[in-house]
Protein backbone atom coordinates (compact mmCIF):
# COMPACT_ATOMS: atom_id res chain seq x y z
CA UNK A 1 0.00 0.00 0.00
CA UNK A 2 2.90 2.10 0.87
CA UNK A 3 4.51 1.91 -2.73
CA UNK A 4 0.97 2.43 -4.39
CA UNK A 5 0.92 5.84 -2.34
CA UNK A 6 4.24 6.74 -3.31
CA UNK A 7 3.63 6.30 -6.70
CA UNK A 8 0.24 8.71 -7.02
CA UNK A 9 1.95 11.38 -5.16
CA UNK A 10 4.62 11.34 -7.38
CA UNK A 11 2.13 11.23 -10.52
CA UNK A 12 0.57 13.73 -9.17
CA UNK A 13 3.34 16.24 -8.85
CA UNK A 14 4.23 15.18 -12.42
CA UNK A 15 0.68 15.70 -13.40
CA UNK A 16 0.64 19.47 -12.20
CA UNK A 17 4.30 20.26 -14.15
CA UNK A 18 4.25 22.79 -16.94
CA UNK A 19 7.87 21.36 -18.14
CA UNK A 20 7.44 18.57 -21.05
CA UNK A 21 5.64 15.64 -20.19
CA UNK A 22 7.62 11.57 -21.07
CA UNK A 23 5.70 8.85 -23.05
CA UNK A 24 5.65 7.32 -19.63
CA UNK A 25 4.06 10.47 -17.81
CA UNK A 26 1.37 10.64 -20.68
CA UNK A 27 0.22 7.11 -20.93
CA UNK A 28 -2.51 6.92 -18.35
CA UNK A 29 -1.89 3.43 -17.75
CA UNK A 30 1.70 4.69 -16.84
CA UNK A 31 2.81 1.38 -18.97
CA UNK A 32 5.23 3.29 -21.74
CA UNK A 33 8.96 3.22 -22.03
CA UNK A 34 10.01 6.12 -24.48
CA UNK A 35 11.27 4.87 -27.81
CA UNK A 36 14.71 5.53 -29.55
CA UNK A 37 13.56 8.64 -31.24
CA UNK A 38 11.75 10.16 -28.70
CA UNK A 39 14.63 9.68 -26.07
CA UNK A 40 17.30 11.53 -28.21
CA UNK A 41 14.61 14.18 -29.00
CA UNK A 42 13.77 14.50 -25.70
CA UNK A 43 17.46 15.34 -24.28
CA UNK A 44 17.39 17.81 -27.88
CA UNK A 45 14.75 19.68 -26.51
CA UNK A 46 16.41 20.58 -22.85
CA UNK A 47 19.52 20.82 -24.30
CA UNK A 48 18.21 23.87 -26.42
CA UNK A 49 16.26 25.26 -23.40
CA UNK A 50 18.40 24.53 -20.53
CA UNK A 51 22.56 25.66 -20.53
CA UNK A 52 23.20 23.95 -17.15
CA UNK A 53 22.78 20.74 -19.52
CA UNK A 54 24.82 19.18 -22.58
CA UNK A 55 24.01 16.34 -25.04
CA UNK A 56 27.48 15.18 -26.39
CA UNK A 57 27.30 12.06 -29.62
CA UNK A 58 30.00 9.70 -28.39
CA UNK A 59 31.58 7.72 -30.85
CA UNK A 60 29.97 4.82 -33.20
CA UNK A 61 27.44 1.83 -31.61
CA UNK A 62 27.52 -0.99 -33.35
CA UNK A 63 24.04 0.08 -35.37
CA UNK A 64 26.00 2.99 -36.52
CA UNK A 65 24.43 5.80 -34.45
CA UNK A 66 26.70 7.40 -31.22
CA UNK A 67 26.04 6.91 -27.68
CA UNK A 68 24.07 10.04 -26.25
CA UNK A 69 26.06 11.48 -23.20
CA UNK A 70 23.66 13.56 -20.85
CA UNK A 71 26.00 15.86 -18.73
CA UNK A 72 24.19 17.88 -15.87
CA UNK A 73 26.43 20.64 -14.90
CA UNK A 74 25.27 23.79 -11.88
CA UNK A 75 27.62 25.92 -12.66
CA UNK A 76 27.67 25.38 -16.50
CA UNK A 77 31.03 23.95 -16.79
CA UNK A 78 31.37 21.18 -18.95
CA UNK A 79 35.22 20.70 -19.10
CA UNK A 80 36.12 17.68 -16.95
CA UNK A 81 39.81 18.93 -16.26
CA UNK A 82 38.23 22.02 -14.23
CA UNK A 83 35.51 19.79 -12.85
CA UNK A 84 38.57 17.60 -11.44
CA UNK A 85 40.79 21.15 -10.11
CA UNK A 86 37.25 22.15 -8.49
CA UNK A 87 37.71 19.27 -6.90
CA UNK A 88 33.90 18.17 -8.32
CA UNK A 89 32.53 14.59 -7.89
CA UNK A 90 31.15 13.20 -11.30
CA UNK A 91 28.51 10.43 -11.54
CA UNK A 92 27.58 8.17 -14.12
CA UNK A 93 24.00 6.51 -14.85
CA UNK A 94 24.36 4.32 -17.28
CA UNK A 95 20.67 3.08 -18.87
CA UNK A 96 19.11 0.65 -21.30
CA UNK A 97 21.99 -1.85 -21.58
CA UNK A 98 19.51 -4.23 -21.72
CA UNK A 99 16.57 -2.52 -23.46
CA UNK A 100 14.24 -4.82 -22.47
CA UNK A 101 14.61 -3.43 -18.49
CA UNK A 102 14.11 0.07 -19.51
CA UNK A 103 13.02 1.37 -16.28
CA UNK A 104 16.26 3.71 -15.95
CA UNK A 105 15.89 4.98 -19.66
CA UNK A 106 12.23 6.73 -17.92
CA UNK A 107 12.95 7.54 -14.93
CA UNK A 108 16.10 9.64 -16.05
CA UNK A 109 14.31 11.67 -18.30
CA UNK A 110 12.00 12.79 -15.18
CA UNK A 111 14.79 13.12 -13.59
CA UNK A 112 16.89 15.00 -15.64
CA UNK A 113 13.93 17.49 -16.72
CA UNK A 114 13.08 17.81 -12.88
CA UNK A 115 16.45 18.76 -11.51
CA UNK A 116 17.05 21.46 -14.26
CA UNK A 117 13.65 22.73 -14.19
CA UNK A 118 13.49 23.00 -10.28
CA UNK A 119 17.20 24.17 -10.29
CA UNK A 120 17.98 21.36 -7.65
CA UNK A 121 21.51 19.73 -9.58
CA UNK A 122 24.06 19.37 -7.20
CA UNK A 123 26.76 22.07 -6.29
CA UNK A 124 29.45 19.30 -6.05
CA UNK A 125 28.68 16.66 -8.52
CA UNK A 126 28.28 16.90 -12.09
CA UNK A 127 26.01 13.95 -13.43
CA UNK A 128 26.71 12.17 -16.64
CA UNK A 129 24.09 9.94 -18.07
CA UNK A 130 24.17 7.78 -20.61
CA UNK A 131 20.73 7.75 -22.46
CA UNK A 132 20.70 4.62 -23.60
CA UNK A 133 23.64 2.21 -24.12
CA UNK A 134 22.04 -0.74 -26.36
CA UNK A 135 21.08 1.27 -29.51
CA UNK A 136 20.74 -1.53 -31.45
CA UNK A 137 18.75 -3.09 -28.83
CA UNK A 138 16.44 -0.45 -27.99
CA UNK A 139 15.41 -0.20 -32.03
CA UNK A 140 14.73 -3.90 -32.25
CA UNK A 141 11.47 -3.23 -30.35
CA UNK A 142 8.76 -5.92 -29.35
CA UNK A 143 7.93 -8.31 -26.70
CA UNK A 144 10.59 -10.53 -25.37
CA UNK A 145 10.33 -10.66 -21.99
CA UNK A 146 7.92 -13.24 -20.97
CA UNK A 147 8.38 -13.12 -17.67
CA UNK A 148 7.91 -9.67 -16.95
CA UNK A 149 5.24 -6.85 -15.95
CA UNK A 150 5.18 -4.65 -18.51
CA UNK A 151 5.85 -2.04 -20.07
CA UNK A 152 3.70 -3.05 -23.05
CA UNK A 153 6.71 -2.73 -25.71
CA UNK A 154 10.08 -2.35 -25.11
CA UNK A 155 13.43 -3.08 -26.89
CA UNK A 156 15.87 -6.45 -27.19
CA UNK A 157 18.42 -8.13 -24.81
CA UNK A 158 21.02 -8.37 -27.51
CA UNK A 159 22.68 -5.68 -29.53
CA UNK A 160 22.85 -5.16 -32.92
CA UNK A 161 25.32 -8.37 -33.16
CA UNK A 162 23.37 -10.21 -31.11
CA UNK A 163 26.07 -9.31 -28.10
CA UNK A 164 24.52 -9.21 -24.39
CA UNK A 165 26.70 -5.95 -24.26
CA UNK A 166 26.92 -6.63 -20.05
CA UNK A 167 29.16 -9.52 -20.83
CA UNK A 168 31.26 -7.06 -23.39
CA UNK A 169 33.47 -4.69 -20.60
CA UNK A 170 36.77 -6.76 -21.14
CA UNK A 171 36.52 -8.89 -24.52
CA UNK A 172 35.46 -5.45 -26.11
CA UNK A 173 33.17 -6.83 -29.17
CA UNK A 174 30.96 -4.09 -29.58
CA UNK A 175 31.67 -0.77 -30.64
CA UNK A 176 29.55 0.48 -27.76
CA UNK A 177 31.77 -0.35 -25.39
CA UNK A 178 34.49 1.43 -27.18
CA UNK A 179 32.89 4.50 -26.44
CA UNK A 180 31.77 3.66 -22.96
CA UNK A 181 35.96 3.53 -22.22
CA UNK A 182 36.15 7.02 -23.82
CA UNK A 183 33.67 8.25 -21.46
CA UNK A 184 35.10 6.87 -18.61
CA UNK A 185 38.64 8.06 -19.41
CA UNK A 186 37.70 11.38 -20.52
CA UNK A 187 35.01 12.64 -17.28
CA UNK A 188 37.01 9.47 -14.92
CA UNK A 189 33.65 9.22 -12.75
CA UNK A 190 33.84 8.65 -8.99
CA UNK A 191 31.03 6.66 -8.37
CA UNK A 192 28.68 4.52 -11.01
CA UNK A 193 25.16 3.44 -11.64
CA UNK A 194 23.81 0.48 -14.46
CA UNK A 195 20.15 -0.01 -14.08
CA UNK A 196 18.32 -2.99 -14.77
CA UNK A 197 15.21 -5.45 -13.89
CA UNK A 198 15.98 -8.38 -12.62
CA UNK A 199 14.50 -12.45 -13.60
CA UNK A 200 14.63 -15.26 -10.79
CA UNK A 201 12.26 -16.04 -7.60
CA UNK A 202 9.15 -13.79 -6.34
CA UNK A 203 9.39 -11.80 -3.57
CA UNK A 204 7.86 -8.39 -1.55
CA UNK A 205 10.64 -5.91 -3.26
CA UNK A 206 10.17 -3.32 -6.00
CA UNK A 207 14.08 -3.40 -6.09
CA UNK A 208 16.82 -5.04 -4.99
CA UNK A 209 20.08 -3.69 -5.52
CA UNK A 210 24.10 -5.05 -6.39
CA UNK A 211 26.54 -3.08 -5.23
CA UNK A 212 30.79 -4.16 -6.09
CA UNK A 213 31.30 -7.27 -3.97
CA UNK A 214 33.32 -6.09 -0.99
CA UNK A 215 35.93 -8.64 -0.83
CA UNK A 216 36.96 -7.33 -4.25
CA UNK A 217 37.01 -4.15 -3.50
CA UNK A 218 39.61 -1.56 -2.49
CA UNK A 219 39.50 -1.92 1.66
CA UNK A 220 39.10 1.69 1.35
CA UNK A 221 36.13 2.17 -0.94
CA UNK A 222 34.82 -0.79 0.24
CA UNK A 223 35.03 0.66 3.88
CA UNK A 224 32.74 3.30 2.95
CA UNK A 225 30.24 1.60 0.98
CA UNK A 226 29.79 -0.75 3.46
CA UNK A 227 29.77 1.43 6.83
CA UNK A 228 28.07 4.47 4.97
CA UNK A 229 27.02 5.01 1.86
CA UNK A 230 24.75 1.36 1.19
CA UNK A 231 23.06 2.02 4.77
CA UNK A 232 22.21 4.85 3.52
CA UNK A 233 20.52 3.76 0.47
CA UNK A 234 18.77 1.20 2.04
CA UNK A 235 17.39 3.69 4.46
CA UNK A 236 16.48 6.41 2.19
CA UNK A 237 14.90 3.78 -0.55
CA UNK A 238 12.94 2.97 3.05
CA UNK A 239 11.83 6.01 3.67
CA UNK A 240 10.63 6.33 0.11
CA UNK A 241 8.46 3.19 0.27
CA UNK A 242 11.02 0.95 -1.20
CA UNK A 243 12.51 -1.05 1.27
CA UNK A 244 15.45 -2.95 -0.71
CA UNK A 245 17.17 -5.97 -0.14
CA UNK A 246 20.04 -7.16 -1.61
CA UNK A 247 20.03 -8.98 -5.14
CA UNK A 248 18.51 -12.16 -4.94
CA UNK A 249 20.49 -14.73 -6.06
CA UNK A 250 19.49 -17.90 -4.16
CA UNK A 251 21.73 -20.28 -2.63
CA UNK A 252 19.18 -23.31 -3.10
CA UNK A 253 15.93 -23.43 -5.27
CA UNK A 254 14.09 -20.28 -3.44
CA UNK A 255 15.21 -17.43 -1.55
CA UNK A 256 14.54 -18.58 2.03
CA UNK A 257 17.29 -20.89 1.75
CA UNK A 258 19.94 -17.85 1.69
CA UNK A 259 21.43 -15.32 -0.84
CA UNK A 260 24.70 -15.65 -2.24
CA UNK A 261 26.15 -11.45 -3.14
CA UNK A 262 26.73 -11.76 -6.53
CA UNK A 263 29.91 -11.60 -8.06
CA UNK A 264 30.38 -9.22 -11.11
CA UNK A 265 33.68 -10.54 -12.51
CA UNK A 266 35.31 -7.40 -14.72
CA UNK A 267 33.19 -8.99 -17.75
CA UNK A 268 30.43 -6.96 -16.30
CA UNK A 269 29.81 -3.23 -15.95
CA UNK A 270 30.53 -2.68 -12.21
CA UNK A 271 33.23 -4.96 -12.08
CA UNK A 272 35.20 -3.43 -14.36
CA UNK A 273 34.48 -0.02 -13.15
CA UNK A 274 35.93 -2.22 -9.69
CA UNK A 275 38.93 -2.30 -11.52
CA UNK A 276 39.37 1.29 -12.04
CA UNK A 277 38.43 1.91 -8.13
CA UNK A 278 34.81 3.31 -8.63
CA UNK A 279 31.97 3.23 -6.14
CA UNK A 280 29.42 0.92 -8.38
CA UNK A 281 26.27 -0.13 -8.09
CA UNK A 282 23.47 -1.98 -10.05
CA UNK A 283 20.24 -1.56 -9.34
CA UNK A 284 17.66 -4.36 -9.80
CA UNK A 285 13.91 -3.73 -10.31
CA UNK A 286 11.46 -6.96 -9.53
CA UNK A 287 10.16 -7.88 -13.09
CA UNK A 288 6.98 -9.15 -11.87
CA UNK A 289 5.95 -5.69 -10.04
CA UNK A 290 4.09 -3.52 -12.93
CA UNK A 291 6.01 -0.84 -14.70
CA UNK A 292 5.02 1.94 -12.64
CA UNK A 293 6.83 1.42 -9.15
CA UNK A 294 9.73 -0.01 -10.94
CA UNK A 295 10.13 3.20 -12.92
CA UNK A 296 9.43 5.69 -9.78
CA UNK A 297 12.11 3.44 -7.26
CA UNK A 298 14.85 4.06 -9.98
CA UNK A 299 14.00 8.03 -9.92
CA UNK A 300 13.94 7.63 -6.33
CA UNK A 301 17.66 5.42 -5.82
CA UNK A 302 18.93 7.72 -8.65
CA UNK A 303 17.67 11.17 -6.54
CA UNK A 304 19.12 9.75 -3.09
CA UNK A 305 22.62 8.74 -4.52
CA UNK A 306 23.20 11.60 -6.21
CA UNK A 307 21.89 13.60 -2.54
CA UNK A 308 24.48 11.04 -0.99
CA UNK A 309 27.28 11.84 -3.25
CA UNK A 310 26.60 15.34 -3.01
CA UNK A 311 26.90 15.36 1.12
CA UNK A 312 30.06 13.13 0.83
CA UNK A 313 31.55 14.64 -2.22
CA UNK A 314 35.00 15.83 -0.38
CA UNK A 315 35.36 12.75 1.47
CA UNK A 316 34.33 10.56 -1.95
CA UNK A 317 37.35 12.39 -3.61
CA UNK A 318 39.87 11.57 -0.79
CA UNK A 319 39.01 7.90 -0.73
CA UNK A 320 39.49 7.71 -4.26
CA UNK A 321 42.68 9.30 -4.16
CA UNK A 322 43.88 7.01 -1.72
CA UNK A 323 42.36 4.15 -3.58
CA UNK A 324 44.88 5.02 -6.53
CA UNK A 325 47.63 5.67 -4.60
CA UNK A 326 46.95 2.23 -2.93
CA UNK A 327 46.33 0.18 -6.31
CA UNK A 328 49.37 2.01 -7.36
CA UNK A 329 51.67 0.36 -4.47
CA UNK A 330 50.25 -3.02 -4.17
CA UNK A 331 52.22 -6.35 -5.10
CA UNK A 332 49.85 -8.97 -4.99
CA UNK A 333 46.16 -9.19 -7.32
CA UNK A 334 43.25 -11.50 -6.88
CA UNK A 335 42.67 -13.35 -10.05
CA UNK A 336 39.58 -15.48 -9.53
CA UNK A 337 37.41 -16.63 -6.67
CA UNK A 338 35.42 -18.74 -4.61
CA UNK A 339 32.22 -18.26 -2.33
CA UNK A 340 33.01 -18.63 1.06
CA UNK A 341 30.18 -21.00 2.41
CA UNK A 342 31.54 -21.06 6.27
CA UNK A 343 31.29 -17.43 6.27
CA UNK A 344 27.66 -15.66 6.43
CA UNK A 345 25.68 -12.76 7.50
CA UNK A 346 21.50 -13.09 8.33
CA UNK A 347 19.06 -10.35 6.98
CA UNK A 348 15.66 -10.14 7.40
CA UNK A 349 13.67 -11.00 4.36
CA UNK A 350 10.22 -10.39 2.87
CA UNK A 351 9.11 -13.48 0.90
CA UNK A 352 6.09 -14.96 -0.29
CA UNK A 353 5.70 -18.92 0.44
CA UNK A 354 7.31 -21.34 -2.09
CA UNK A 355 5.59 -24.45 -3.00
CA UNK A 356 4.89 -27.22 -5.64
CA UNK A 357 2.01 -28.36 -7.58
CA UNK A 358 1.17 -30.52 -10.97
CA UNK A 359 1.98 -28.85 -13.57
CA UNK A 360 -0.56 -28.04 -16.21
CA UNK A 361 1.77 -28.58 -19.02
CA UNK A 362 3.61 -31.55 -18.01
CA UNK A 363 1.60 -33.13 -15.24
CA UNK A 364 5.06 -32.89 -13.40
CA UNK A 365 5.56 -30.96 -10.12
CA UNK A 366 6.50 -27.36 -10.78
CA UNK A 367 7.48 -24.56 -8.66
CA UNK A 368 5.17 -21.43 -7.58
CA UNK A 369 4.85 -18.57 -5.24
CA UNK A 370 1.78 -18.15 -3.46
CA UNK A 371 1.43 -14.61 -3.03
CA UNK A 372 -1.77 -14.82 -0.47
CA UNK A 373 1.22 -16.05 2.12
CA UNK A 374 3.73 -13.70 2.22
CA UNK A 375 6.56 -13.79 4.80
CA UNK A 376 9.31 -12.46 6.70
CA UNK A 377 11.84 -14.35 8.14
CA UNK A 378 15.79 -14.06 9.10
CA UNK A 379 17.97 -16.08 6.22
CA UNK A 380 21.40 -16.78 5.40
CA UNK A 381 23.44 -14.27 3.60
CA UNK A 382 26.58 -14.98 1.96
CA UNK A 383 29.23 -12.21 1.32
CA UNK A 384 32.27 -13.69 1.10
CA UNK A 385 34.60 -14.58 -1.31
CA UNK A 386 38.08 -16.28 -1.35
CA UNK A 387 40.68 -15.34 -3.75
CA UNK A 388 41.83 -18.61 -5.44
CA UNK A 389 44.64 -17.57 -7.80
CA UNK A 390 46.37 -14.59 -7.12
CA UNK A 391 49.71 -12.79 -9.19
CA UNK A 392 52.39 -10.90 -7.74
CA UNK A 393 53.07 -8.25 -10.44
CA UNK A 394 55.88 -7.31 -12.44
CA UNK A 395 58.52 -4.61 -12.32
CA UNK A 396 56.59 -4.16 -16.15
CA UNK A 397 54.79 -6.35 -19.11
CA UNK A 398 55.98 -6.02 -22.68
CA UNK A 399 53.79 -6.83 -25.06
CA UNK A 400 54.85 -7.25 -28.66
CA UNK A 401 53.04 -5.05 -31.50
CA UNK A 402 51.69 -8.19 -33.14
CA UNK A 403 49.25 -7.83 -30.46
CA UNK A 404 46.99 -4.69 -31.19
CA UNK A 405 44.14 -5.31 -29.90
CA UNK A 406 45.38 -5.61 -26.15
CA UNK A 407 47.54 -2.77 -26.64
CA UNK A 408 44.39 -0.79 -28.10
CA UNK A 409 42.49 -1.50 -25.11
CA UNK A 410 44.89 -0.80 -22.79
CA UNK A 411 45.12 3.05 -23.78
CA UNK A 412 41.51 3.13 -24.54
CA UNK A 413 41.04 2.68 -20.53
CA UNK A 414 43.98 5.08 -19.62
CA UNK A 415 46.80 2.91 -19.42
CA UNK A 416 50.29 4.75 -19.82
CA UNK A 417 52.67 2.68 -21.89
CA UNK A 418 56.04 3.07 -23.77
CA UNK A 419 57.46 1.74 -26.66
CA UNK A 420 60.65 0.13 -27.33
CA UNK A 421 62.77 2.42 -29.75
CA UNK A 422 65.41 -0.18 -30.68
CA UNK A 423 65.40 -3.55 -30.72
CA UNK A 424 66.86 -5.44 -27.67
CA UNK A 425 67.43 -8.94 -26.20
CA UNK A 426 66.14 -8.99 -22.53
CA UNK A 427 65.57 -11.31 -20.12
CA UNK A 428 62.07 -12.23 -18.86
CA UNK A 429 59.87 -14.36 -17.04
CA UNK A 430 57.70 -16.26 -19.77
CA UNK A 431 54.29 -18.43 -18.88
CA UNK A 432 53.80 -21.78 -20.97
CA UNK A 433 50.27 -22.82 -20.61
CA UNK A 434 49.92 -26.29 -19.31
CA UNK A 435 46.26 -26.61 -19.27
CA UNK A 436 42.73 -24.94 -19.24
CA UNK A 437 39.29 -25.87 -19.60
CA UNK A 438 37.28 -24.50 -22.75
CA UNK A 439 33.71 -25.47 -23.21
CA UNK A 440 31.96 -26.90 -25.89
CA UNK A 441 29.73 -24.60 -27.08
CA UNK A 442 30.89 -20.26 -27.17
CA UNK A 443 29.62 -17.72 -25.19
CA UNK A 444 29.30 -14.74 -25.99
CA UNK A 445 31.19 -15.12 -28.84
CA UNK A 446 33.93 -17.06 -27.44
CA UNK A 447 34.79 -20.49 -26.27
CA UNK A 448 35.76 -18.79 -22.89
CA UNK A 449 38.58 -20.65 -21.69
CA UNK A 450 39.58 -21.45 -17.46
CA UNK A 451 41.23 -23.16 -15.35
CA UNK A 452 44.59 -22.29 -16.49
CA UNK A 453 47.57 -23.65 -15.21
CA UNK A 454 50.75 -22.38 -16.45
CA UNK A 455 54.39 -23.14 -15.97
CA UNK A 456 56.95 -20.14 -15.30
CA UNK A 457 60.45 -19.58 -16.99
CA UNK A 458 62.84 -17.44 -17.25
CA UNK A 459 64.25 -16.94 -21.10
CA UNK A 460 66.36 -14.12 -23.20
CA UNK A 461 64.02 -12.94 -25.51
CA UNK A 462 64.52 -10.55 -28.48
CA UNK A 463 62.09 -8.19 -28.55
CA UNK A 464 61.73 -4.91 -31.34
CA UNK A 465 61.24 -1.12 -31.71
CA UNK A 466 57.59 -0.71 -31.54
CA UNK A 467 56.86 -2.96 -28.96
CA UNK A 468 55.20 -2.16 -26.05
CA UNK A 469 56.13 -1.53 -22.54
CA UNK A 470 53.30 -1.23 -19.30
CA UNK A 471 54.71 -0.40 -16.09
CA UNK A 472 52.70 -1.59 -13.11
CA UNK A 473 53.45 1.28 -11.24
CA UNK A 474 49.85 2.71 -12.44
CA UNK A 475 46.11 3.27 -10.50
CA UNK A 476 45.14 0.81 -13.34
CA UNK A 477 47.40 -1.72 -12.45
CA UNK A 478 44.46 -3.85 -11.77
CA UNK A 479 42.21 -3.16 -14.90
CA UNK A 480 46.66 -4.30 -16.27
CA UNK A 481 47.15 -7.15 -14.01
CA UNK A 482 43.58 -8.83 -13.92
CA UNK A 483 43.58 -8.81 -17.96
CA UNK A 484 47.50 -9.28 -18.50
CA UNK A 485 47.78 -12.57 -16.53
CA UNK A 486 46.49 -15.52 -18.05
CA UNK A 487 45.09 -16.81 -15.05
CA UNK A 488 42.19 -13.86 -14.89
CA UNK A 489 38.66 -15.10 -14.53
CA UNK A 490 38.07 -12.61 -17.25
CA UNK A 491 41.94 -12.23 -18.45
CA UNK A 492 42.46 -11.01 -22.08
CA UNK A 493 43.83 -15.36 -22.97
CA UNK A 494 40.35 -16.23 -21.01
CA UNK A 495 38.14 -14.49 -23.56
CA UNK A 496 40.38 -16.16 -26.64
CA UNK A 497 42.79 -13.28 -27.67
CA UNK A 498 45.66 -15.44 -27.70
CA UNK A 499 44.30 -18.31 -29.21
CA UNK A 500 46.53 -18.70 -32.13
CA UNK A 501 49.51 -19.48 -29.55
CA UNK A 502 48.03 -22.82 -28.79
CA UNK A 503 47.87 -24.50 -32.13
CA UNK A 504 51.40 -26.15 -32.79
CA UNK A 505 53.15 -24.84 -36.66
CA UNK A 506 55.01 -28.01 -37.13
CA UNK A 507 55.81 -31.51 -37.18
CA UNK A 508 57.18 -34.40 -38.53
CA UNK A 509 57.12 -37.04 -40.35
CA UNK A 510 57.92 -40.19 -38.55
CA UNK A 511 59.55 -41.86 -41.41
CA UNK A 512 62.29 -38.98 -41.84
CA UNK A 513 62.51 -38.15 -37.74
CA UNK A 514 63.18 -42.08 -36.45
CA UNK A 515 66.75 -41.84 -38.45
CA UNK A 516 67.06 -38.11 -36.71
CA UNK A 517 65.69 -39.01 -33.15
CA UNK A 518 68.09 -42.14 -32.85
CA UNK A 519 71.01 -39.57 -33.64
CA UNK A 520 69.97 -37.53 -30.88
CA UNK A 521 69.59 -40.06 -28.20
CA UNK A 522 72.90 -41.38 -29.35
CA UNK A 523 74.85 -38.00 -29.01
CA UNK A 524 72.29 -36.77 -25.99
CA UNK A 525 72.55 -39.34 -23.06
CA UNK A 526 70.66 -37.03 -20.65
CA UNK A 527 67.99 -37.17 -23.24
CA UNK A 528 68.36 -40.74 -23.49
CA UNK A 529 67.61 -41.14 -20.04
CA UNK A 530 64.93 -38.85 -19.81
CA UNK A 531 62.94 -40.97 -21.92
CA UNK A 532 63.49 -44.43 -20.53
CA UNK A 533 62.41 -42.81 -17.41
CA UNK A 534 59.41 -41.55 -18.41
CA UNK A 535 58.61 -45.14 -20.03
CA UNK A 536 58.75 -46.36 -16.71
CA UNK A 537 56.38 -42.85 -15.24
CA UNK A 538 54.19 -43.72 -17.88
CA UNK A 539 53.46 -47.46 -19.47
CA UNK A 540 51.33 -46.19 -22.56
CA UNK A 541 54.22 -44.31 -23.52
CA UNK A 542 56.79 -47.24 -23.52
CA UNK A 543 53.71 -49.34 -25.90
CA UNK A 544 53.67 -46.37 -28.05
CA UNK A 545 56.35 -45.62 -30.54
CA UNK A 546 54.72 -42.56 -32.26
CA UNK A 547 54.32 -41.46 -28.52
CA UNK A 548 58.15 -41.96 -27.69
CA UNK A 549 58.99 -40.07 -31.00
CA UNK A 550 57.18 -36.72 -30.46
CA UNK A 551 58.43 -37.10 -26.68
CA UNK A 552 62.29 -36.94 -28.70
CA UNK A 553 61.01 -34.13 -30.41
CA UNK A 554 59.40 -32.07 -28.26
CA UNK A 555 62.68 -32.19 -26.20
CA UNK A 556 64.59 -31.51 -29.11
CA UNK A 557 66.24 -28.22 -30.23
CA UNK A 558 63.67 -28.91 -33.66
CA UNK A 559 60.52 -27.74 -31.39
CA UNK A 560 59.17 -24.46 -32.05
CA UNK A 561 59.83 -22.61 -28.65
CA UNK A 562 56.73 -20.27 -29.09
CA UNK A 563 53.97 -23.32 -29.25
CA UNK A 564 51.90 -22.50 -25.82
CA UNK A 565 54.33 -19.92 -24.66
CA UNK A 566 51.73 -17.20 -23.55
CA UNK A 567 53.25 -13.98 -25.60
CA UNK A 568 53.04 -11.15 -22.66
CA UNK A 569 56.36 -11.09 -20.76
CA UNK A 570 57.03 -10.10 -17.07
CA UNK A 571 60.11 -7.95 -16.52
CA UNK A 572 60.76 -8.89 -13.02
CA UNK A 573 64.74 -7.62 -12.64
CA UNK A 574 65.04 -3.61 -13.17
CA UNK A 575 66.56 -2.95 -16.43
CA UNK A 576 66.99 0.36 -18.25
CA UNK A 577 65.21 0.27 -21.53
CA UNK A 578 65.42 2.74 -24.30
CA UNK A 579 61.84 3.80 -24.59
CA UNK A 580 59.78 6.57 -25.92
Amino acid sequence: MKNLLSVFCFLLIFASAQAQLTPFEKDPQKNTTATYAQIVNYYQALDKQYDQLKVYNIGTTDIGKPLQLIVLSRDKVFDPAIIKKQNKRVILINNGIHPGEPEGIDASMMLVRNLLKKNTLPKNVVVCMIAVYNIGGCLNRGLSRVNQNGPAAYGFRGNARNLDLNRDFIKADSKNVLGFMQIVNIWKPDVFLDNHTSDGADYQYVMTLIETQHNKQNPVLADYTAKTLTPELFLRMKKSGFEMTPYVESEGATPDSGLVAFLETPRYSSGFMAQHNIISYITETHMLKTYAPRVISTYDFMQHLIDIVQRDAVFIGKIKAQADAEVKNQKTFALNWELDKNDFDTLTFNGFTAGYKPSEVSGLPRLYYDRSKPFTKNIRYYNTYKATVSAEKPIAYIIPQAWGKVIDLLGRNGVKTHRLQSDTTISVQTYYITDYKTPPRPFEGHYLHSNEKVSVKTASLKFYAGDVVVYTDQPLNRYIVETLEPQGVDSFFAWNFFDSILGQKEYFSDYVFEDVAADLLKKNPQLKQKLETEKVKNPELAKSAAAQLNFVYKNSAYFEPTFMRYPISRLVVPIKLNLD
